[in-house]
């Protein structure tokens, strides 16, 4: 998708009235298109090119592309440090924050620090404990959660000071995201929760994954019901099964995950169990984008990253349309945009 006032590719675009980023994401929602998100693995690595090169997998299939902070409680390279490369070369990143590992004098910082490098999209998120992790040592922080960051960051951003009153001369232009699982108990709560993350200042939501759609109605109508359901852009999280052996792990060690029985035994019968994973996920897709309150996807591929393009290329909720990526209006550009040439 290309805009009329675009200043230059991979440029900041023009604030428009209603609009609190000048980011490409909250264009393409606000336009009406289905959006699609994907989700970057960060490095075990110093080096910038690890970055762009697990990037590039993405080019012309993803709106946004989110890096992570800390996943799982698990050392990689940083979520602001990954969004600083990205925007170099004009990605649009999510940065996600935990709230696990800074208190909200560093998140605050934070905020500043990547709306000014060009980050304009921020998902809130609690965090994973960090008995998770690989650093169960490790002190948690927890001075926030997701609400309350929220909050902080649409003072932040509206009001423009700091919690403690102090008033800042210029404001982070940023659009804010949240969580939420739709298929993990307490069942009736979770729409309510929602609720409340959209009054703390949630823009859009990116869900857990979600193979239960008859789950995902019920709690779309729940959200409806609590008059939330046009109050928010919603992407529903999706991603390719392996095989059945991972989607009983998944559903067995990873809290929230509810893969039923029969996408399972489905796997299982197939004689190419990974295709049929990924059939399974272009499946859920094209069911997903007819949903009401529905605003796009949100793809979980871990170390299965090359079958993104595939899978949203055989959905068709694209629709023809070709997300931006850094060399698709500058075809004399060279791929090969390395760390040295950027920061120079």
């Amino acid at each position: 998708m290309k805009f009329g006032d675009e200043p230059a590719p991979g440029a900041p675009l023009p604030m428009l009235p209603g609009h609190v980023s000048p980011g490409r994401f909250e264009r393409v929602l606000r336009a009406g298109a289905f959006a699609v998100t994907a989700e970057l693995a960060p490095p075990d690595s110093a080096d910038p090119e690890e970055v762009y090169a697990r990037a590039r997998i993405f080019d012309g299939y993803v709106d946004a592309i989110n890096a992570t902070d800390g996943s799982g409680a698990n050392c990689h390279m940083s979520s602001m440090g990954v969004c600083a490369l990205l925007t170099r070369v004009g990605y649009a990143p999510i940065m996600q924050i935990s709230c696990r590992d800074r208190n909200r004098i560093g998140i605050q910082g934070d905020i500043l620090g990547a709306s000014a490098m060009g980050v304009c999209n921020v998902l809130c998120l609690t965090g994973d404990g960090v008995q998770a992790g690989d650093h169960p040592q490790a002190k948690p922080v927890f001075d926030l959660d997701s609400v309350s960051l929220l909050g902080l960051a649409r003072t932040l951003r509206d009001e423009q000071r700091f919690q403690s009153g102090r008033k800042l001369s210029f404001a982070p232009r940023v659009f804010l995201g949240a969580a939420e699982n739709p298929c993990a108990p307490p069942f009736d709560w979770r729409a309510r929760r929602l609720l409340k993350k959209i009054e703390a200042g949630a823009q859009f939501i990116q869900t857990q994954y979600v193979y239960d759609v008859p789950m995902l109605r019920r709690f779309l109508q729940q959200l409806e019901d609590l008059g939330g359901i046009d109050r928010v852009f919603m992407l529903i999280g999706v991603g390719p099964l392996r095989s059945a052996k991972a989607a009983e792990w998944m559903r067995t060690n990873v809290p929230g995950i509810h893969v039923p029985d029969a996408l399972i035994a489905r796997l299982r019968g197939a004689q190419d169990q990974a295709r049929e994973g990924r059939n399974i996920c272009v499946e859920l897709i094209q069911e997903i984008h007819g949903l009401r309150g529905v605003h796009g996807v949100h793809v979980m591929a871990y170390r299965q990253e090359e079958t993104v393009a595939e899978v949203i290329d055989r959905s068709g909720v694209l629709a023809g349309r070709v997300p931006w990526y850094p060399t698709r209006d500058t075809p004399q550009q060279s791929s090969e945009l390395t760390a040295d040439k950027v920061a120079s």
